[in-house]
């Protein structure tokens, strides 16, 4: 089992940054990859970013690159989303999940957060 815990959202204005952490803890989340995911709404879950636990790799989606960055702290468990330059359409409940890479990346893992909401205003 993995347990996963968003926060760090909020509201801002455009062109201003948010970090959002997703704290995670269970015996098996050490060989999963971690992904983040947004959904505004009305609109379905869209994948932002992932990262993988042993070297780091990491993938983006186009309208974050250069925005965003994801990265992680293995000792405490966490994976981060910075998030800089934020415009009103990045709006959105954000997720953490977590799974092997492929599962992840697809939206198709079963271990979900809760999720924090982001408020960009112009």
């Amino acid at each position: 089992q993995v347990q996963l815990v968003e926060s760090g959202g909020g509201s801002v204005q455009e062109g201003g940054s948010l970090r959002l952490s997703c704290a995670a803890s269970g015996r098996t989340y050490s060989r999963y990859s971690t992904a983040w995911f947004r959904q505004a709404p009305g609109k379905g879950r869209q994948f932002i970013a992932a990262i993988t636990w042993s070297e780091g790799n990491t993938e983006y989606a186009d309208s974050v690159k250069g925005r965003f960055t994801i990265s992680r702290d293995n000792a405490s468990k966490t994976v981060y989303l910075q998030m800089n330059s934020l415009k009103p359409e990045d709006t959105a409940v954000y997720y953490c999940s977590a799974e092997i890479w492929r599962i992840v990346v697809a939206g198709r893992s079963s271990y979900w957060g809760r999720g924090t909401q982001v408020t960009v205003s112009s």
